[in-house]
C-alpha cells in the first residue's frame, strides 16, 4: 500500500496550560481511536506530531496507524509561541520523511498538513520566511486551526486557505474538531489517486471557516 503520511504542528505554548492542554490530548486520543476504526486508514495512514512552544519537539515520528501510540502531551506555564521553528523542522521532516517513486517502491501520496495553535507566532519573521518553503512541498491540503480569541486568524491565511477558528479551546469544542479533522483525513484517503486535492468536509456548528 502506499502511503498517506499527515503531520500534525501543535501548539504547547504558556497559554495552553492546564485544561487548555487536557482537552487537546482527551481529542486527539479521541481521533486515534475513530481513525483506529477505518480499515483505509489502517492500511495507509502514517502520522507525524510535533510540538511547539518556546522548543520545538517531534513528539512522534512518522509512525503507521496500526503501531502509533499517543505520548501525553505536556506544556509549560509560561513562554513563547515559536511557529517558525516549527515549520522549519517540519520542511526537513517532510523533504527527509515523504517517499518519492524508485523503481522498487511507490511514491507516498500527498501529505496532508494540520496546524492547531491558540495564539500567534512570536518569530514572525521566520515564520514567513519558512511560509513559502512549506507551500513549496506540495501538500495535498494544509489546514490551520486559531483557538480562541489570542489566536490570529489573519496570520494563518498567510500560510494556507483553509482556515476555521474556535470561539474555545475547551474540551467540547476541540473533540469536534478532531472529529472533524478525522473525517478530512478519511476523505483524503477514499480520494487520494483520483484527485490532486482533497475537499474537505463541512465543518461542525462550532467550528467557523475563515473567509
Amino acid at each position: 500500500m502506499r502511503r498517506l503520511p499527515v503531520y500534525f504542528l501543535l501548539d504547547t505554548s504558556g497559554s495552553m496550560f492546564g485544561e487548555p492542554i487536557q482537552a487537546l490530548n482527551n481529542a486527539l486520543s479521541g481521533m486515534i481511536n475513530t481513525l483506529r476504526t477505518d480499515a483505509q486508514a489502517l492500511d495507509s495512514l502514517w502520522i507525524s506530531m510535533i510540538t511547539f512552544n518556546r522548543d520545538i519537539t517531534e513528539l512522534m515520528p512518522l509512525t503507521e496507524l496500526v503501531n502509533f501510540q499517543l505520548p501525553e502531551i505536556s506544556c509549560p506555564q509560561s513562554g513563547p509561541t515559536h511557529t517558525g521553528m516549527a515549520l522549519e523542522m517540519l520542511y526537513e521532516k517532510v523533504r527527509t520523511g515523504v517517499q518519492k517513486g524508485t523503481a522498487t517502491q511507490k511514491a507516498d501520496w500527498k501529505p496532508l498538513l494540520f496546524l492547531f495553535t491558540d495564539g500567534k507566532p512570536s518569530d514572525i519573521l521566520l515564520y514567513r520566511e519558512m511560509i513559502p518553503k512549506i507551500q513549496s512541498l506540495n501538500f495535498g491540503a494544509i489546514v490551520a486551526c486559531a483557538a480562541g480569541h489570542n489566536a490570529n486568524d489573519m496570520m494563518l491565511k498567510e500560510l494556507t486557505d483553509t482556515v476555521v477558528h474556535l470561539d474555545t479551546a475547551d474540551s467540547n469544542t476541540l473533540k469536534q474538531f478532531f472529529r472533524w479533522v478525522s473525517d478530512t483525513i478519511e476523505q483524503g484517503n477514499k480520494s487520494m489517486g483520483t484527485t490532486d486535492s482533497i475537499s474537505l468536509p463541512p465543518p461542525p456548528q462550532d467550528i467557523h471557516l475563515v473567509i
